[in-house]
């Protein structure tokens, strides 16, 4: 090759790593919409399936940090959710219908949320899941608890999980307590947790 095209080359090079370059940059750079502040769409949008005031934290997952800073979609449909927005004590169940354990722990999970009776806040997310299977689930055995979607399993994710069901116990400080990330609960054992990890005590 002759010293005028070496040249051409390496300048045709220099001219495709910048532009990969300046692609990766942009890509880095951008990200996506800052979620509402708690006193603006969020709340908002979040009362139609929690119904709760928002506090403001930061994305963790350690027993004794905040619960993460996440929106999630209302399973119902009525907008989305802040995490942050629970100031309560609080059960979140993360389930799938095609988790087996999970099957025979949330219909558990409901028949304690009846019992508990305001005491406790009781949610649910329905974790890397079809929607209608899911939806299918809820109306055959009768769940009535609020209900999140999480298809990409962010949640999840950010407590550093990767197996289903896990039950989280928040703080009415929007601090995590306990994790539970084993066999399915019953209901006594639930309530159990709850008492001590939550010192939520249910009426005989």
């Amino acid at each position: 090759m002759t010293l005028r095209g070496r040249v051409a080359a390496a300048g045709a090079l220099l001219t495709i790593q910048l532009l990969v370059l300046t692609g990766c940059a942009k890509q880095a750079t951008t990200e996506p919409a800052a979620a509402p502040s708690a006193t603006g769409g969020a709340s908002a949008a979040s009362a139609s399936c929690l119904a709760g005031p928002s506090m403001a934290s930061k994305l963790k997952a350690a027993v004794g940090d905040r619960v993460p800073t996440l929106q999630l979609k209302c399973f119902n449909g009525a907008g989305q959710a802040a995490l942050t927005d629970l100031k309560a004590p609080t059960i979140i169940n993360l389930w799938a219908s095609w988790c087996e354990p999970c099957r025979t722990e949330l219909p558990a999970v409901q028949a304690y949320a009846n019992r508990a009776q305001g005491s406790v806040r009781v949610i649910g997310v329905v974790t890397r899941d079809n929607h209608d299977s899911a939806q299918a689930f809820i109306k055959e055995h009768n769940v009535t608890i609020p209900m999140l979607e999480d298809p990409d399993q962010r949640l999840l994710t950010a407590i550093g999980r990767n197996a289903l069901p896990v039950t989280l116990f928040v703080n009415a400080d929007g601090r995590i307590a306990y994790v539970y990330n084993s066999t399915a609960l019953d209901a006594p054992t639930l309530e159990s947790l709850a008492q001590k990890h939550l010192g939520i005590t249910l009426p005989l």
